[in-house]
């Protein structure tokens, strides 16, 4: 799947959170995204890039990597190490499906050298990968509405104010009928 998919996936499991700081919350997008990490082979050249990705960033090692950094820099230590971990394998779940009809997940790499091919995958450019992307895009702004936050809420705080000020006209609160 793409890359903005898989950050905003992070952030709006870790709005189900109540008790998150906004640090956690970034720290969960990045646990959602660091599988593609390996995409970085692309620097080394295509051949790179087809041998590594899938390969050395989504894995089971490599998540409990993740998952102790994340928890690191966590203050809920325990809440963040069910998260991290979650969110790391939700990646995989999704990149197993959407990543398109060639890529498969070497999960016990470097134990195992096997690929799992999903039988079910689609297309990288497909309308099942928009409808993910659009459907959380649709989220966020239901939370920024509703929460009064958006994805850049630590990143760039004065951005996130406006975005939220701009949801909230887009989505306004309901008063109860008495």
């Amino acid at each position: 799947m793409h890359l903005p998919t898989h950050v905003l996936s992070g952030w709006v499991v870790a709005c189900a959170v109540p008790e998150l700081t906004p640090r956690e919350r970034m720290l969960a997008m990045a646990a959602a995204t660091s599988p593609d990490l390996d995409g970085l082979a692309i620097i080394a050249g295509r051949d790179a890039f087809e041998t590594y990705h899938h390969v050395i960033g989504h894995n089971l090692f490599f998540g409990l990597l993740v998952t102790l950094l994340v928890v690191r820099w966590s203050t809920h230590k325990r809440t963040m190490t069910l998260l991290a971990f979650g969110l790391f394998h939700l990646h995989l779940v999704m990149d197993s499906f959407g990543s398109g009809c060639d890529w498969g997940i070497s999960y016990l790499w470097p134990l195992l050298q096997r690929e799992w091919m999903n039988p079910w995958r689609w297309e990288f450019f497909s309308w099942q990968n928009l409808v993910a992307a659009y459907g959380l895009l649709l989220v966020t702004i239901v939370i920024a509405a509703r929460q009064g936050r958006t994805p850049l809420e630590v990143l760039a705080p004065s951005l996130d104010r406006q975005l939220v000020g701009l949801a909230q006209r887009l989505w306004p609160r309901r008063k109860p009928i008495s």
